[in-house]
């Protein structure tokens, strides 16, 4: 019996099997790649890519394929994503892009891993997050027209604030989402970009 897959807001786990999607390789690999592409909410590096790795394959999302020894080195393994773990990603990846609207750093985990979804499974789980900042939008509208009318703005401030932040990302969310339909915004696929940049090796 397989073991629990990793929390949802397990952003390490997520990276690995981010990469892994890309092609089967080992720890050392990611590790590179991770550092290479700038994504800073990946810490406690190595050691946290190590421990991913292990729950990962402990939840049977990825698994072991080969070793690999280059010269004096250590051996090191090779990792690939199995069927159940590209599922998991994807529904782990759009939950986050749809959900969440309270957990802002998690949204832009999801966001930088934008390209690894599919133009029309970004924009649905997009559209599903547009309906929740609705949601909360209005309701923080309703409660500056009704407090603010027996409280100075000064004792309103911080909902004035959350209201703002609420209705900025609705508005970028909305663009963004414009421009992937009219082509504004060009969609490359991770693993295409790859081998645009010169990185597959």
């Amino acid at each position: 019996m397989k073991n629990r897959v990793p929390a949802q807001n397990d952003v390490v786990a997520l990276a690995v099997l981010a990469l892994l999607s890309e092609k089967a390789t080992h720890p050392y690999e990611m590790h590179r790649l991770i550092r290479q592409r700038g994504k800073d909410f990946v810490t406690g590096l190595p050691r946290s890519l190590y421990r991913a790795v292990d729950r990962l394959q402990e939840a049977e999302l990825i698994e072991a394929i080969d070793t690999q020894r280059e010269g004096g080195r250590p051996e090191r393994t090779i990792y690939r994503v199995t069927e159940e773990g590209r599922k998991e990603f994807q529904a782990w990846l759009t939950g986050l892009l749809a959900g969440a609207p309270d957990e802002p750093s998690l949204f832009n985990v999801a966001i930088s891993l934008l390209p690894y979804l599919s133009p029309d499974e970004a924009i649905h789980a997009l559209k599903v997050r547009v309906a929740l900042l609705e949601g909360q939008v209005s309701p923080a509208e309703a409660t500056l027209r009704h407090v603010g009318s027996f409280l100075p703005r000064l004792y309103l401030l911080e909902v004035e604030h959350a209201r703002v932040l609420k209705q900025a990302e609705l508005d970028w969310v909305l663009k963004v989402i414009e421009d992937i339909e009219s082509g504004a915004l060009s969609w490359v696929a991770m693993p295409q970009l790859r081998l645009v940049s010169g990185d597959d090796r």
